[in-house]
């Protein structure tokens, strides 16, 4: 059975930081990418962060220079260190497992509030 938990969501004031973490199982994780969304009320679910199974990182615009995505295949897990975060970075925060011509996995999503 695949899961994929995420945890350290919370509260945050502006140029605080948080570190997500998403704990994988039931799939081969070092052969898949993974990434983090987040989906703000009303809007879109939007890319944030994707690493390659090769542990190459990609970034959104708006957290290039603030967020770092990292893996650990050895945990099982991947994780987003958010750094001088901003109000608009407000949203539920999804982790995701996605191979080629396989399945894309999705955990339950944490919250991420931003406010003083």
């Amino acid at each position: 059975q695949v899961q994929l938990v995420e945890s350290g969501g919370g509260l945050v004031q502006p140029g605080g930081s948080l570190r997500l973490s998403c704990a994988a199982s039931g799939f081969i994780f070092g052969l898949y990418a993974m990434a983090w969304y987040r989906q703000a009320q009303g809007k879109q679910r939007e890319l944030v962060a994707l690493i390659s199974s090769r542990n190459f990182p990609n970034y959104a615009d708006s957290v290039k220079g603030r967020f770092t995505i990292s893996r650990d295949n050895a945990k099982n897990t991947v994780y987003l260190q958010m750094n001088s975060l901003k109000p608009d970075d407000t949203a539920v925060y999804y982790c995701s497992a996605d191979r080629t011509n396989y399945n894309t996995y999705w955990g339950q999503g944490t919250q991420v509030t931003v406010s003083s």
